[in-house]
């Protein structure tokens, strides 16, 4: 059964970091795209960060750049998201993915999602 668990969520001050893992089970990570995805009250899913398997291309979203990185590990199953910076604007349930080799940052590449961990930046 193919499965991810995302942690490292919580209420955070503007200015401060956090770090996100996903703990992917059930398959192996290393021939799929993975990806972070956040979804805010009201609005759609867009993609924060993603590393494409075909070629390492890492992609980040505008606002994202230069605050967060993406990493994964494949012989732990492991996919991270160090957020550095962190902003109200960034509050948000994050979701981590995977997709086919090929995939763009976007969600209806990814096939394989987690149940999402809450981010909040706050003061």
């Amino acid at each position: 059964q193919l499965q991810f668990v995302e942690s490292g969520g919580g209420l955070v001050q503007p200015g401060g970091s956090l770090r996100l893992s996903c703990a992917a089970s059930g398959f192996t990570l290393d021939y799929y795209s993975i990806g972070w995805f956040r979804q805010a009250p009201g609005k759609e899913r867009e993609g924060v960060s993603c590393i494409r398997s075909s070629d390492s291309s890492t992609y980040y979203v505008d606002s994202v750049k230069g605050r967060f990185t993406i990493s994964r590990d494949n012989a732990k199953n492991m996919v991270y998201l160090q957020m550095n910076s962190l902003k109200p604007e960034d509050s948000a349930v994050y979701y981590c993915a995977a997709g086919g080799v090929k995939a763009m940052c976007v969600k209806e590449d990814f096939d394989y999602w987690g149940q999402g961990t809450q981010v909040t930046v706050s003061s």
